[in-house]
């Protein structure tokens, strides 16, 4: 990170010492060679005063920083992190948290109108669509002129061969699993596999009355397809793309997977209205002891603890194939950042990305959002994190992390046509799971094309 009340006081002292110096030799100068080197001294303190204009200016900078991390870090924590740049750069940064679906609306809007956020926190899901619409500014060029070494991040997001985005935090998408109610439905066993998920469904729907599973199929935010449902081919080993390609039609993995969720959803082991909700209100029915198990990011792990304190529940591996012995797919998603192309104070708004992917920075955010760094220099202390955090850690590290979204083109339309199809099938419009996936890669194909 820059320090430029440092660079200031240097060039001064320099311009200083170099006076000095050649007032002590200027008996020995000819005329020409003392209006030469005044100029030279002229010049120096010119620049040491333009440094420090620019430094008075950059005090006067406030940055929006628009995200929905505010809102699952614990309360106040993203405003004390981001109050300690100001206090060494003098730069302001005003926060603007809401949850992940309004950030995303609000984000596209701005986007669009060309209104966003100088900096914007960012799922890598939304970088294609944003950088080809030109509304995020290329980072690459940014890290260039700051001259920033980017072999420290754990990894970049790029749109034609230049970033867009840099990973914060990354999160895993274990199974939460409500112990309760399993207790409750006489479930003695956290299922492994679908036969024995398919029948502690049953069981939670014959004695409670909660919901066994959860995937929000509303086609504003259609990432359940993502979360809720490819994890499960991802977990048993499948692929949605092959050599960077559609890979659906054909695809064994992925239609015995619809056909599970089709079977849920016929014997009503799914929460209603899913057709019309969201993650967020996956979340809220899991919070409120109403759903049994939910796919989800552990960042929702501190928002849970302190909401719904009485909620005993444990993470787990999202079940597989009966018979699969592979390693695990685990979905992964992250608190990505990008800036706004239409930011007018882009050194700054870099510097701002710098702190917070900074080691020590990060490590930070890391530990407080139950996640794993983007710094690969990033040490987070994770002895004082809960101790199901650990346990999602290490279910992490038994398998592989994927996400085949992240960066894919146009990957929320990739989604949502997804979604419009699988939304056809269970309900009885589409007569197979091969026909369903037939269509789903036909409407993806001509993203891949372009």
């Amino acid at each position: 990170m820059r320090r430029k009340g440092f660079k200031k006081t240097m060039a001064m002292g320099l311009a200083g010492m170099m006076t000095v110096g050649l007032a002590a030799c200027g008996g020995g100068t000819s005329e020409s060679g003392s209006t030469q080197t005044s100029e030279a001294a002229a010049a120096t303190e010119e620049a040491a005063t333009e440094e420090a204009v620019s430094t008075e200016a950059s005090s006067d900078v406030t940055l929006e920083f628009q995200q929905w991390w505010g809102v699952e870090l614990p309360e106040g924590a993203l405003d004390e992190i981001c109050n300690e740049f100001t206090n060494q750069t003098g730069i302001k940064i005003e926060t603007l948290s809401n949850p992940y679906a309004d950030t995303k609306t609000q984000i596209a809007a701005g986007a669009a109108a060309g209104t966003m956020a100088d900096v914007v926190g960012l799922d890598g899901s939304w970088v294609y669509d944003f950088a080809k619409q030109g509304a995020i500014a290329n980072l690459t060029e940014l890290m260039g002129n700051a001259g920033y070494d980017d072999s420290q991040l754990s990894d970049q997001i790029k749109f034609e061969s230049n970033t867009y985005m840099i990973p914060v935090v990354n999160f895993a998408y274990p199974l939460y699993v409500n112990m309760d109610i399993l207790k409750e439905a006489g479930v003695s066993e956290i299922p492994t596999t679908w036969s024995e998920f398919l029948d502690a469904a049953q069981k939670i729907t014959d004695n409670t009355d909660a919901a066994a599973y959860f995937i929000p199929l509303n086609t504003e935010a259609p990432n359940g397809i993502q979360n809720q449902l490819s994890s499960w081919v991802w977990a048993s080993g499948g692929n949605l793309l092959k050599d960077g390609q559609p890979n659906l039609s054909g695809n064994d993995t992925i239609a015995e997977t619809v056909d599970l969720f089709k079977e849920m959803y016929e014997k009503g082991y799914l929460s209603p209205g899913i057709e019309a909700l969201k993650e967020q209100d996956m979340v809220n029915e899991f919070e409120n002891g109403r759903l049994a198990f939910m796919v989800d990011g552990i960042s929702h792990l501190t928002t849970i603890k302190t909401e719904s304190s009485d909620i005993n529940f444990e993470f787990s591996t999202v079940p597989v194939k009966d018979g699969y012995t592979g390693q695990s797919g685990m979905d992964v998603a992250n608190w990505g950042i990008g800036i706004a192309e239409n930011c007018e104070h882009k050194e700054e708004a870099w510097q701002f990305v710098e702190y917070l992917m900074s080691p020590e920075v990060n490590a930070k955010l890391a530990q407080l959002a139950n996640a794993f760094p983007g710094n690969s220099k990033a040490e987070p202390d994770y002895s004082s994190n809960d101790a199901l955090f650990q346990k999602a850690y290490d279910i992490f590290q038994t398998g592989y992390a994927i996400n085949e979204f992240t960066g894919a083109p146009t990957s929320e339309d990739l989604m949502r046509s997804f979604n419009e199809q699988f939304v056809l099938y269970i309900d009885g419009d589409v007569d197979s799971a091969s026909s369903m996936l037939d269509a789903v890669q036909e409407a993806w194909i001509p993203a891949f094309s372009k």
